[in-house]
């Protein structure tokens, strides 16, 4: 569902942003079709923990909002890619932040819990 925001809202376009990409799957989904066009099936064993309708939701959203393309190939078995359009292209530099960001949060946490469980120093 999009969030509607009042004209002049300063966080409108962060809103926005988050309309598209937001939720759990979305820029996973958008990160493994970063890196080449991929088949349904693909997309499924990449991300086992997605249901298969959650996948299709989220394929169809993205698609709908000109993030991702859908390729069908007219024989049998059915054939169907997904990619990125060149509108869901501009994204990945948000998706690549978002990743450098996690990486040094997992680095920080790592150094907090070490320095946690170190035993402390006698002052006795």
């Amino acid at each position: 569902m999009k969030t509607t925001t009042p004209p002049g809202d300063p966080c409108g376009p962060v809103v926005s942003t988050l309309d598209i990409i937001g939720g759990k799957w979305k820029v996973l989904i958008l990160y493994q079709l970063s890196v080449e066009t991929r088949r349904f099936n693909e997309l499924q064993r990449l991300m086992p923990a997605i249901t298969q309708r959650m996948l299709t939701l989220q394929l169809r959203e993205l698609e709908k909002d000109g993030i991702v393309h859908r390729e069908v190939y007219p024989q049998v078995p059915p054939k169907v890619e997904y990619s990125l359009t060149k509108l869901g292209l501009t994204l990945m530099p948000v998706i690549r932040t978002m990743y450098k960001w996690g990486e040094e949060y997992a680095a920080e946490c790592m150094q907090h819990r070490l320095a946690n469980t170190q035993p402390e120093s006698e002052h006795e």
